[in-house]
């Protein structure tokens, strides 16, 4: 009886050291790929499989995609478009017992569609604030009142911007954690990033936006999530008036994304649940496209081109994600030690 005792207790103890969470460091998220992981057009996640060495590919059956590791503590997913897919693989990411998340950074590292007043072609966003687009009501523009400068009313409100702010909001403003990104913003600012040919030229068309008409750089402002993708200068100026109004004119909008607001609203139940640290949590957007038509254009023209994907600058705002992006998974990853205890600083 003994010696059976011994031996379940052995079992027991070499089962849960199999069964132990795996720890992870960093958590990349992109929210699309085009075809394989590596070797064709890379999406938003290729360049981080190959660049970063995510060999380890663990099956993800409640997600949109099997997530990927490398050995260095980095763990890499892509959520799939929209705030819908965004929210769901991130909450079925948090709740798997096989990691360990509870002291992990997170990365978001997505393109999106900047605004040509604030970015240009291949720029970096650190997002200050995620704003949601996608919480309101609407009527269709046919109907506008003559002075209403827009058909989108926030929640519970009658009036487009009408005031006061709710207190209580439902999902429309998310803040992330500001010395965490002021610390990301100061560490990657002066990372070069690609300038080519043909983001030049597609600037060069945007003549009256002499920030749209830079070298890519990096910046720190707010984005709007919408599954909606919206394009055109009137969708700019609601864009830039909603970010104010739900920020009290504290924040900037200066790029468009779709499935940012879903990550955070995971991400914040999750932290309510102790399974993730919701101050450790960054999301990078990079300028694959202008928002707004060229002048001399239309809305309706300027959104044929971007139709399947073409966008001008989609190249380099990949390269831009990680370039910049890396840096900061680099220096979690190199000093393990100091920032796993404490954040950065």
């Amino acid at each position: 009886m003994t010696k059976l005792l011994i031996a379940l207790a052995l079992a027991a103890v070499s089962l849960s050291a199999q069964t132990k969470p795996i720890p992870v460091k960093v958590v990349v998220v992109a929210m699309f790929e085009r075809g394989e992981d590596t070797g064709d057009t890379p999406g938003e996640y290729q360049f981080w499989v190959e660049r970063e060495h995510l060999d380890r590919v663990i099956p993800m059956p409640a997600a949109h995609h099997a997530v990927r590791m490398n050995d260095s503590g980095v763990l890499g997913m892509v959520t799939g478009i929209g705030t819908a897919k965004a929210a769901a693989s991130i909450m079925a990411l948090g709740l798997d017992p096989r990691f360990d998340l509870s002291k992990a950074y997170w990365i978001v590292a997505g393109i999106g569609g900047g605004d040509p007043a604030d970015v240009s072609l291949g720029s970096a966003v650190w997002a200050e604030r995620v704003l949601d687009g996608d919480l309101a009501y609407e009527i269709d523009a046919r109907d506008i009142p003559r002075d209403w400068p827009t058909g989108m009313i926030p929640l519970r409100r009658e009036t487009p911007y009408e005031q006061p702010v709710r207190p209580e909001l439902e999902g429309e403003l998310y803040n992330l954690n500001p010395g965490l990104v002021d610390w990301a913003y100061r560490l990657t600012k002066d990372t070069k990033l690609a300038d080519t040919d043909q983001i030049r030229r597609s600037r060069a068309r945007f003549t009256g936006f002499p920030v749209a008409q830079r070298p890519p750089f990096v910046a720190k402002g707010d984005t709007m999530s919408s599954s909606t993708f919206w394009h055109g200068t009137r969708m700019d100026a609601w864009a830039n008036a909603w970010t104010r109004y739900y920020t009290k004119d504290a924040g900037n909008y200066m790029i468009s994304a779709m499935e940012d607001s879903g990550t955070l609203q995971s991400l914040t139940f999750l932290g309510k649940a102790g399974k993730v640290d919701r101050d450790r949590v960054l999301v990078l957007r990079t300028v694959s496209n202008y928002d707004v038509e060229a002048p001399g254009s239309t809305p309706a023209e300027s959104l044929k081109g971007l139709v399947g994907g073409a966008y001008s600058g989609y190249m380099s705002s990949l390269e831009s994600a990680w370039a910049v992006g890396s840096r900061v998974v680099h220096e979690l990853t190199g000093n393990w030690d100091k920032y796993a205890a404490a954040l950065p600083k």
